[in-house]
């Protein structure tokens, strides 16, 4: 079920949009992140699933990583929070990526995400005029299928589809999430600690509703699990401690049984 976002998307002119090479000397601007706690919301997302395996070669998943697209004659570049495209085509020669032009060097992305902070929401912006805003950018431009928006101070989340070209508000499952079907994942709202950080994080959920464990919570878990053994172990010492003194009590030696 989805509802339309109302936002009143001024009457566009023709856009010719290409996909360009950047000059290899091409310098990207240096924008350091608005708060500490978005990359470790977007550092968060990438860790379960390393965890879990999922990161395949032909994945390209990156926070704060500038997506570029050369729009009448002018090169655009945005960087979401958080990015995730399907299959890329490898670097020649191999190496690291500094930006991700679509089309020219694989598909394009199947998710971005944008964390609000306190800046002036340009996250909604539908300025179409160079430069374009964000909403525009990746609804008209790139025309990404999954939009996020979270707001880590409230948590709330935003998910928007592509539908017939505009964007629309989808409604949350009844467990407050959404099926990210081109990853095969749900992704939800969670709050608690990590990192030091307490407040709201974006969490993924897989296909049956299990929670996906970041991995001091996978250690915990097993640092419980070997505790309730040890338990057990105990347990049984101690059983078998009073059955050997119930036995000695009634005249029979429990180490000539057991031999």
């Amino acid at each position: 079920m989805v509802a339309t976002q109302d936002h009143p998307v001024p009457k566009m002119a023709t856009l010719t949009v290409t996909w360009e090479k950047l000059p290899d000397d091409f310098q990207l601007e240096e924008k350091p992140v608005e708060n500490t706690g978005q990359p470790l919301i977007a550092g968060a997302l990438r860790e379960i699933l390393e965890l879990m395996g999922y990161i395949k070669p032909e994945m390209l998943i990156a926070s704060n990583f500038g997506l570029c697209a050369t729009v009448n004659g002018d090169l655009v570049i945005k960087a979401p929070d958080w990015v995730y495209v399907p299959s890329v085509l490898p670097l020649e020669p191999a190496g690291d990526r500094k930006s991700y032009t679509p089309q020219l060097e694989g598909e394009i992305p199947s998710v971005v995400m944008e964390f609000l902070s306190e800046t002036d929401g340009g996250e909604y912006s539908v300025k179409r005029t160079y430069p374009p805003g964000k909403w525009f950018f990746y609804e008209h431009i790139l025309q990404v299928p999954a939009y996020v928006i979270f707001d880590p101070d409230s948590g709330l989340l935003e998910v928007y589809r592509l539908k017939a070209g505009r964007y629309e508000l989808e409604l949350p499952d009844p467990e407050g999430r959404h099926w990210m079907a081109d990853m095969g994942l749900f992704l939800g709202v969670w709050r608690g600690e990590k990192e030091e950080r307490t407040g709201y994080w974006l969490r993924w959920w897989d296909e049956g509703g299990n929670l996906l464990l970041w991995g001091v919570e996978r250690l915990e878990q097993e640092r419980q699990r070997a505790e309730q053994e040890r338990q057990r172990a105990e347990q049984e010492r101690q059983r078998a401690d009073r059955l050997a003194q119930y036995l000695r009590s009634q005249g029979i030696n429990p180490d000539e049984i057991s031999q």
